[in-house]
């Protein structure tokens, strides 16, 4: 049988969770999930197709962006959470081990996870990849970018769910500026980035960011003009106009009751039954191609709350 030959740094371990019985009605995502094996590999059309778990473990970008580091730590978190949650998935999901920034090698780091990302998109999977700070996004980017599902001439769309455009001029990549990059290497490419963001804070974003956005022609909502209905009109627009999904969430595009574990907590936010409600949104679009979690950071979090809504996100999209 064919194995995991991903060039991940630390292989999938055993996940651990509540235990209330071996069959499938008792079933949990600590008892559902299995290592990744290229035998797995599924139906790039499907509906149900199997989705794999990659963790990008980094807060480097966190750290040139001068906020609070410990992002790294998330993905060890994010699936903690998960592991005790029931599983009412239809598909599989298997786990592939984590790609691990060493230092300062951020870019060689998320070279190496886009590797990941885009072999797991070329064998038929939904890939998942839980961050990191939000520098994870470019190296989401890179693999989706070098997937078939893109390079076939499909038109992609990111839509970040953020209270930050990320859009910063810098000359050292960080967390600040991975949408700013994918537009340069789109346009590099020929194509013109097509990028939305939800929850925007007016009182976190400079002009200039504003400016950049709007010289790109980045779709976005403010934080305070996220009603149910907006978002979901918005959303659907955005859906409309492409034929495969990057989905990024930031949780810091949460209030800070709800996600306090982030660099930067947020002071007005978008409510988690408006960001859910995106997730399943975008679930039921047939369009996700790729999704990522970022900016959680453990050491900030209390009773696992951010964690737990990571997790809760994540079981929501694959549903």
């Amino acid at each position: 049988m064919q194995t995991n030959t991903l060039p991940v740094d630390v292989r999938p371990e055993s996940w651990t969770g509540r235990f209330d019985g071996d069959g499938a009605e008792h079933r949990r995502w600590w008892q559902a999930i299995a290592p990744y094996d290229a035998a797995a590999d599924g139906d790039a059309t499907a509906r149900t197709r199997p989705a794999v778990v990659v963790g990008f473990c980094s807060d480097e970008g966190v750290r040139r962006n001068k906020g609070r580091t410990g992002a790294a730590a998330a993905p060890a978190a994010i699936r903690a959470a998960l592991g005790p949650l029931a599983y009412h998935l239809d598909r599989s999901v298997f786990d592939a081990g984590d790609v691990v920034v060493e230092g300062e090698a951020l870019e060689e780091g998320q070279q190496r996870a886009g590797t990941v990302v885009s072999a797991l998109l070329d064998a038929g999977n939904l890939t998942v990849v839980l961050g990191g700070g939000h520098e994870t996004a470019f190296a989401s980017y890179l693999g989706v970018a070098g997937s078939s599902s893109v390079t076939s001439g499909k038109r992609l769309g990111v839509l970040n769910l953020d209270a930050h455009f990320d859009l910063r001029d810098a000359a050292v990549p960080s967390s600040g500026t991975p949408f700013l990059q994918m537009a340069r290497a789109e346009a590099a490419a020929g194509r013109e980035l097509q990028y939305a963001v939800v929850g925007i804070s007016e009182a976190n974003n400079t002009r200039t960011l504003f400016d950049t956005a709007d010289r790109l022609g980045v779709k976005y909502l403010l934080d305070e003009d996220c009603s149910a209905e907006a978002v979901s009109e918005f959303v659907a627009s955005f859906l409309a106009g492409i034929d495969v999904l990057y989905l990024t969430i930031d949780l810091d595009v949460l209030p800070a009751a709800t996600a306090p574990g982030v660099s930067a907590p947020a002071a007005y936010g978008v409510s988690l039954p408006v960001i859910s409600a995106v997730c399943r949104q975008v679930a039921a679009s047939g369009k996700l191609l790729h999704l990522d979690v970022a900016e959680l950071n453990p050491e900030f979090d209390v009773d696992s709350r951010t964690a737990k809504v990571a997790a809760r996100l994540v079981n929501t999209l694959l549903g």
